[in-house]
């Protein structure tokens, strides 16, 4: 069973980072397109970073471009979100997701790329 499993949230001040780390079971996450949503209180689910399958180039939204960072560790099956320089917009329960049977149907930030998805990780950015 193929499972992902989000940590790293918590309470930040504005300006301040975090690391949050999507560890994979079931697969390796080496062979798998890993994308990082999020979701505040009454909107949608956007996408924020997400990693390739292949060469691990890496996608940005534009709101989070040149603040957040999206890696990889394949020995530990985990990949991460460096974010710095945090806002108070940025406070959403954030989730990862590995690719699913339509990743090359959609962009690599549409949920619709993806099948399994964490439970999710609160992050809150106090102004």
């Amino acid at each position: 069973q193929l499972q992902a499993t989000e940590s790293g949230g918590g309470l930040v001040q504005t300006g301040g980072s975090l690391t949050l780390a999507c560890a994979a079971s079931g697969f390796k996450l080496d062979t798998y397109g890993i994308g990082w949503f999020r979701q505040a209180p009454g909107k949608e689910r956007e996408g924020v970073s997400a990693i390739s399958n292949s060469d691990d180039s890496a996608d940005y939204a534009d709101s989070v471009k040149g603040r957040f960072t999206i890696s990889r560790d394949n020995a530990k099956n985990t990949v991460y979100l460096q974010m710095n320089s945090l806002k108070p917009e940025d406070t959403a329960v954030y989730y990862c997701a590995a690719e699913g049977a339509y990743y090359y149907y959609h962009s690599r930030l549409h949920p619709r790329a993806y099948d399994t998805w964490g439970q999710g990780t609160q992050v809150t950015v106090s102004s």
